[in-house]
């Protein structure tokens, strides 16, 4: 016991000492923290919008109207011919272009109905399906509206249904909301992997591993040494995170904070031993990064943190029973916005564990201790 003490306070005497990477573990990644939640937002706003009016009567400046004071649609001007909507779709200068034919307004009144066209820019495939159906929702409210205007439905015969709708765990629609939690725990193995992958591999460039495999220090406490204080650390950053994404960006969290910390401890154990076990087998900082790093992307990219698993491919989701960040995210989102308990989240808590064990045990064993 006393020497884990001794290498815990060594390592955090140099944790210290080195006010860079004192600031690099505990300020940015609040920071990116801050800047991810605001940049990563896939909510579509301000879709520009052209119209073509071939008809210009009452109904289509009605339907135009739709589009120019919803919030999501920033109106730029009526186009007088198609080909010059084709243009500003083809210079990025519009989102969307609609389209109204001749005699629009008669067709409705005569037939009963008429066509609109609706020109999408689908470089972004994603982009263009929310625009299309913001685009269709306004459509289908300006149809409803004339009908119930010109063409009433005579008593007796019919009624109208409205539908309300409730959106549990994220009412305000935010994307943050989403967000947030994920990269709240994505941000943790910057400090578990990155950094402690450069850990022991330091040691071997400065000499230091040399002095310390000839003291009796045993491998599990070489190990526990290095692991305890990036956990610390780590939690420490993990708490002002929290505290920036409830207080800054209003997430709730409904679920049990105990549980919450539980969870981040045990990723950080395994994250820590992760780094650790990368830097046993690395000869120089610069192989540790680079391993550390490519570990790193292929957590985030399988992770869910952007898109959910299971629209990913048969393989993808086979590779993903090894990847921890999947778990934790799981886990993070269900406890903080739905409130889950330990019960519902017995996979992903025994997953990490056999992830964290699996690791660290690696770590243990790969550290050659010469004597």
């Amino acid at each position: 016991m006393r020497r884990i003490r001794f290498l815990i306070e060594k390592e955090f005497k140099q944790i210290v000492r080195n006010t860079v990477l004192l600031r690099m573990m505990i300020a940015a990644p609040v920071m990116q923290l801050i800047l991810l939640s605001y940049a990563a937002n896939f909510e579509v706003k301000n879709l520009t919008i052209a119209v073509v009016d071939q008809d210009h009567s009452t109904f289509a400046q009605r339907l135009v109207s739709k589009f120019r004071y919803v919030p999501n649609f920033r109106f730029i001007g009526y186009l007088p011919a198609y080909k010059l909507a084709r243009q500003q779709l083809l210079n990025g200068s519009a989102d969307l272009v609609l389209v109204i034919p001749p005699h629009f307004e008669r067709d409705l009144y005569r037939e009963n109905q008429a066509s609109v066209q609706l020109l999408i820019n689908a470089i972004d495939g994603s982009k263009a399906g929310i625009a299309g159906g913001y685009a269709n929702a306004i459509l289908h409210d300006f149809n409803a509206d004339i009908r119930v205007e010109n063409f009433p439905i005579a008593p007796g015969t019919g009624q109208q249904l409205t539908v309300e709708n409730q959106y549990w765990y994220n009412p305000r629609l935010e994307y943050r909301t989403f967000m947030v939690p994920g990269i709240l725990f994505e941000l943790l193995i910057l400090v578990g992997g990155l950094i402690a992958a450069l850990n022991i591999v330091r040691e071997k460039e400065i000499g230091t591993m040399e002095q310390l495999n000839v003291t009796p220090i045993r491998k599990h406490e070489f190990i526990l040494g290095k692991l305890i204080p990036f956990v610390v650390i780590g939690l420490l950053q993990f708490t002002m995170g929290l505290l920036v994404g409830v207080l800054l960006f209003r997430i709730p969290v409904v679920g049990s904070v105990a549980l919450i910390y539980a969870f981040a401890f045990l990723f950080l154990i395994l994250c820590v031993g992760l780094g650790l076990l990368i830097s046993s087998l690395s000869e120089t900082q610069q192989q540790a990064m680079f391993a550390a790093f490519f570990c790193l992307v292929f957590f985030i990219l399988l992770s869910g943190l952007f898109s959910s698993t299971e629209n990913m491919p048969r393989w993808a989701q086979i590779v993903d029973y090894i990847n921890p960040l999947k778990y934790i995210i799981e886990a993070g989102r269900h406890i903080m916005l739905k409130g889950s308990n330990f019960h519902d989240m017995q996979p992903q808590f025994f997953a990490l564990l056999g992830l964290a064990a699996a690791v660290n045990l690696l770590a243990s064993w790969r550290y050659q201790k010469t004597v």
